[in-house]
């Protein structure tokens, strides 16, 4: 596809983890597209964002043919469309237990997101931490132990090379920096550290850093995070 063929809807860098997971994978696999920001949290925002995705939210893909919305199905689209870019595995196995890890991101994790909000370039206290966070702390290093044991030796990510699963785990990667989680006392070994710092040594990511730098420059600090 051409570099006009996809526009990619997105909320503001800084806050919205939902827009990152396609647009890191989009990156990742070298596939061209534009980028048509709506910025978050203010009076117009919904209004404007309806404008461009019937689920009011984002994020949402402009085709060619149409509209993609939410960010698995963005995913899981681009992985039919450019099979070339390998964005699930290769062999069954695998395959299973990245879309089912992948899903467990979509539809878990609520300690997590309402206690540790994406806020990509503050540096923060942790907060209380509740049973419920600690269980969304201790299943995610479990989920990148196992994961990274049974699949990823080929390489520094989930599965080996980079996949749609690290693109649905890439903020909670950012999450625990800006919070500093130390994941050796939620039970790691040292191996869902080394894949956090992988995830954090992504050009991808830190081009996604640099937007946000850029976007926040002359704001006043916005109350509340998302």
């Amino acid at each position: 596809m051409v570099a006009t063929s996809y526009t990619l809807v997105i909320g503001d860098k800084n806050i919205s983890s939902w827009s990152l997971r396609p647009w890191i994978a989009l990156k990742a696999g070298r596939i061209p597209f534009g980028e048509e920001r709506v910025r978050l949290r203010q009076p117009d925002s919904k209004a404007e964002i309806l404008r461009l995705s019937p689920s009011g939210k984002v994020p949402a893909l402009k085709t060619e043919n149409g509209i993609v919305w939410d960010s698995l199905a963005i995913l899981e689209y681009l992985a039919e469309h450019h099979p070339e870019c390998r964005l699930w595995p290769q062999d069954a196995e695998p395959r299973a237990a990245a879309r089912s890890i992948s899903a467990e991101m979509h539809s878990g994790f609520a300690a997590l997101r309402s206690d540790m909000s994406m806020d990509l370039l503050a540096r923060l206290p942790s907060p209380p931490m509740t049973a419920a966070l600690e269980a969304d702390i201790r299943r995610i290093v479990a989920i990148w132990h196992d994961a990274r044991s049974s699949f990823g030796k080929s390489g520094p990510f989930l599965f080996g090379t980079f996949t749609n699963a690290d693109a649905m785990f890439a903020p909670v990667a950012t999450r625990f920096r800006t919070y500093g989680v130390e994941v050796s006392r939620f039970g790691d070994d040292g191996t869902a550290q080394a894949y956090a710092e992988a995830i954090l040594a992504m050009p991808e990511l830190a081009e996604w850093a640099e937007g946000a730098i850029a976007e926040t420059r002359n704001r006043k600090p916005e109350a509340g995070r998302q």
